[in-house]
């Protein structure tokens, strides 16, 4: 008797060894905070894995670059020591050139032509082109429409902007775009921005109102502008080996994690964006709402001009006509 029950007890035992040992725990990190978009995303993301997978699968989520900047992480998730990250596209030209065309300004007309192009043809075949670099790119998401603050004065038009010192991302495409509306451009991981800004190293940034609220910008940036120059998408990538590892039946369900991971950080963009401007008024910054686009875009003339040679013309107008 007592041996049956040891036998018993010992197989329970290696039962839950093995179990414990089934489980596969990967991370997945963003630059901002929890309490963001992004946040919304990753946590949803993790949820949905690990429900897909009844936990064999386990995500662990890590924030505010806590596994460093977006460019250390997408460089991690390509040299696999990391399995996952939500980005936003700023440094990913420098992995995948073929995303560059996204970044030109004033390329879509609103969110919901911005989605209509990454969810459709012209966005699922770009992310095809993450495979051969060592990514599988699991979904677009999504930044926003990125707008101007600064802490020096108002920003009604293009020439407003002339001289100021500017953080941007570490994109080649914004680059030379605001160096054509006469920025100083100081390209900066996003982890460094708000100590840039607190101490004076750069004026101003330019951001999503979900990137702008969740980093406290208001603390050190008195002036934002609504200027919506550049749509930012986000990607959740994965490293490639470890997604081809996956059985059939769990890349589904990371696939569909993926989706749904999407559906929530947008949804908390659009919330964002339509609390935002009230939330950041009330913390003291002033905003201009008014800001006439067209002088960006005739300022911008000449750098487009590049940006059609670069691109194509008929590929920037794939996208500007897309229905």
């Amino acid at each position: 008797m007592k041996f049956s029950k040891l036998l018993l007890s010992l197989t329970l035992a290696l039962g839950f060894v093995a179990s414990a040992s089934a489980q596969t725990v990967m991370k997945i990190s963003i630059s901002t905070a929890q309490n963001s978009h992004q946040g919304v995303g990753i946590d949803t993301f993790a949820r949905e894995v690990e429900k897909r997978t009844n936990g064999r699968y386990k995500i662990q989520t890590f924030y505010s670059g806590a596994l460093g900047g977006e460019r250390e992480s997408i460089e991690a998730v390509q040299l696999g020591t990391q399995e996952l990250t939500l980005t936003s596209t700023g440094p990913v030209p420098n992995f995948v050139p073929e995303t560059k065309i996204l970044d030109v300004p004033f390329l879509f007309r609103d969110k919901a032509h911005a989605r209509a192009v990454l969810d459709g043809p012209i966005g699922q075949e770009m992310l095809k082109k993450f495979d051969a670099k060592g990514f599988k790119a699991l979904a677009w998401a999504e930044n926003g429409f990125r707008h101007m603050t600064n802490s020096k004065r108002d920003v009604k038009g293009p020439e407003d902007l002339k001289g100021l010192k500017m953080r941007t991302m570490e994109n080649p495409v914004h680059i030379a775009a605001y160096k054509g509306l006469g920025i100083v451009t100081t390209p900066m991981a996003f982890p460094e921005v708000f100590t840039a800004l607190q101490q004076g190293t750069v004026d101003g940034q330019e951001n999503p109102l979900s990137v702008i609220m969740a980093s406290k910008f208001d603390q050190v940036q008195k002036h934002l502008s609504l200027t919506g120059h550049v749509y930012s998408p986000c990607l959740i990538l994965m490293s490639k080996p470890a997604f081809d590892k996956l059985s059939a039946a769990d890349k589904t369900a990371f696939l569909e994690a993926a989706k749904e991971a999407t559906k929530a950080n947008r949804a908390r963009v659009d919330q964002d964006d339509a609390n935002g401007v009230a939330e950041l008024r009330s913390k003291g910054m002033t905003v201009i709402e008014n800001v006439d686009k067209s002088k960006f875009v005739a300022m911008l003339a000449p750098v487009n001009a590049e940006f059609e040679k670069q691109f194509g013309k008929a590929n920037i107008d794939a996208i500007r006509n897309f229905k």
